[in-house]
């Protein structure tokens, strides 16, 4: 099923009328080449290329369109016109002579394989020519030779004065595609259900986080454990030659480095295509990834542009019903783990997405931003807020809950309740978390609970009379009632008692109520009867502080918390402006 999405998501590409969109053709790849030796047709060289720019603080060399490379693997291979500088130069690196022997002959054996006609072709005389007298010490005196010996880039050839490439010549080419189409059919191709020639060795996928930097496999058979019935590595799985190059070639675009169409999560390589063109292809970056620097309020825009949407049932590209693919990878050893594949149509997947935002939506400080990217839920979790401290697998747990309208995983409360009480403190992203997952929670168990509990909403509800979630507010309060009867406190009863209390309140509460009583005496005669009062509303619903609170009622009241002092903010910001207003 994924192959099939990724080879019907290949050939879409090659249908589409913009030129850009289309993806190499059968046997070509993008490969990304530092160096072009640039030679005149009598094979003397000209210039070294360097192709590469400054992105950020490395350096990228361009992308050129090159035959399809071969399978590496420990022994010598070459691929066909271009190469590492051992291969095409023949020049030892890692102080192997013997091997880099080996390997440049390899290289002039491809080079002579090629059709008659293309070995007349000017470009390939010239590289001949190049090949027969390469001059070291001249390469050698060049500033950029540095570079080269010390990380062994990938190089190619062009002819003087041409603009393509000499594996793009136009001879070149035609006698490239003849060679890589002349193959047997040897099998049924489990993609196409034709009979095709079954690919041995699958190109490598690269692209996703953590994997093997040579890239990794999604099917591979190395071992002979692994077969069966007598057949070898690809036979295992047999995919005929051009569905192997149309899934590897698409799904390598969509991991691409500058890709719209691919998300981390956590250590999931997350990517997501439609059957047609469509809104989300591009949307779904901004909805769950960080907004850039220079517009943040690109996640704002395209929630916005989501709820529209759902209500709507209309995209401004594509059609409600068009079948939407998002699939997680996570890496394993030389292998890539699936971690999650869902494929559902377009509006409904938007509607599941907008479920999730409705779910972490919370009250907050203006200073808050209004859009929580999945990046930021997963940091405020994580020790530090290190990215590197995220649990290995809960973003593309995460993700598969959020696709497939599912509960949130366990550890995603755990780790919020956890980091609440570690930092004694829940902020407005862990509230977030917290307010979602028991939701999610209350919402299943409610399908078959005879009394249902009531959802928490976005911001303070004083009729939810929930045992921890009043002890929450109840904290909140008498740490307010403590900041106010003495104004400039460098830590409040939450920096000392905040842990035990969500934890075990009846070892804490009646402390703190005997110390509210003293910090009401330092308060004006009104305000203090006012925080009494709230006081007393918010116990009237606690029949007794209980001894032992359970993780998800420790949840519930480090919510309770949260909305309370969201609520105290709030007042008092709406207090100031009235003055303000009225002093005009």
């Amino acid at each position: 099923m994924i192959l099939q999405a990724l080879n019907a998501y290949y050939q879409r590409c090659q249908q589409s009328p913009n030129p850009q969109d289309r993806l190499p053709a059968f046997g070509l790849e993008e490969k990304e080449i530092p160096f072009v030796i640039e030679i005149d047709v009598e094979g003397r060289l000209v210039n070294l290329v360097d192709t590469r720019t400054l992105e950020g603080k490395k350096k990228v060399g361009q992308r050129f369109l090159v035959p399809q490379g071969v399978k590496k693997t420990s022994g010598v291979a070459a691929n066909l016109l271009w190469d590492t500088a051992e291969y095409v130069l023949g020049v030892d690196t890692k102080g192997k002579p013997e091997r880099v022997a080996e390997q440049h002959a390899a290289f002039r054996a491809r080079l002579e394989a090629l059709s008659e006609n293309a070995l007349k072709d000017a470009g390939i005389k010239a590289i001949f020519a190049f090949l027969n007298n390469i001059d070291l010490k001249h390469l050698e005196a060049l500033p950029i030779w540095p570079d080269i010996q010390a990380v062994n880039p990938i190089m190619t050839f062009r002819l003087h004065g041409d603009v393509e490439l000499v594996c793009q010549r136009p001879a070149v080419a035609t006698a490239t595609a003849l060679t890589i189409g002349d193959a047997t059919p040897d099998g049924i191709c489990l993609v196409s259900g034709n009979a095709a020639a079954i690919e041995r060795l699958h190109p490598a996928i690269k692209g996703v986080w953590g994997a093997q930097t040579s890239g990794a496999n999604i099917v591979s058979f190395n071992l002979d454990a692994f077969n069966s019935y007598g057949k070898a590595q690809g036979a295992n799985a047999p995919l005929g030659k051009p569905a192997v190059f149309a899934y590897t070639t698409a799904l390598n675009h969509l991991l691409a480095r500058d890709s719209r169409q691919r998300i981390q999560v956590g250590d999931a390589s997350t990517v997501f295509w439609a059957e047609q063109p469509h809104d989300l292809e591009t949307a779904l970056p901004d909805l769950f990834g960080e907004p850039p620097k220079d517009d943040p309020n690109r996640g704002t825009d395209a929630l916005k542009v989501l709820y529209q949407a759902v209500q709507s049932g209309k995209f401004a590209r594509g059609g409600a019903d068009t079948r939407f693919h998002v699939l997680g990878l996570a890496p394993n050893a030389a292998r890539i783990a699936i971690r999650f594949w869902e494929t559902a149509s377009a509006h409904e997947l938007a509607q599941r997405i907008a479920r999730h935002f409705d779910d972490i939506k919370i009250d907050r400080a203006p200073h808050d931003p209004e859009h929580l990217s999945l990046f930021r839920l997963l940091t405020a979790l994580a020790v530090q807020g290190k990215a590197d401290n995220i649990p290995p697998n809960l973003g593309g747990e995460v993700m598969r809950a959020i696709l497939e309208d599912l509960p949130y995983p366990r550890p995603l409360l755990t780790l919020a309740v956890q980091r609440c009480r570690a930092e004694q403190k829940p902020t407005y992203a862990r509230a977030a978390v917290i307010k979602a997952s028991l939701n999610r929670l209350i919402r299943r168990a409610n399908k078959t609970a005879t009394n249902p509990e009531k959802e928490f909403q976005i911001m303070l509800d004083p009729s939810n009379t929930q045992p921890a979630y009043s002890l929450g507010r109840l904290f909140a309060t008498l740490e307010k009632i403590q900041e106010e009867a003495s104004p400039g406190l460098n830590a409040t009863i939450r920096d000392r008692y905040y842990s035990a209390a969500s934890s075990t309140p009846v070892a804490v509460f009646t402390t703190l109520l005997r110390l509210h009583n003293h910090h009401l005496g330092k308060l004006p005669k009104g305000r203090a009867v006012q925080m009494e009062r709230l006081v007393g509303e918010i116990m009237g619903g606690l029949e007794d502080f209980p001894r032992i609170l359970a993780l998800p009622d420790q949840g519930r009241f480090a919510l309770g918390y949260y909305h309370q002092r969201q609520a105290f903010f709030t007042k008092s910001e709406t207090t100031t402006t009235n003055n303000q207003e009225e002093s005009k």
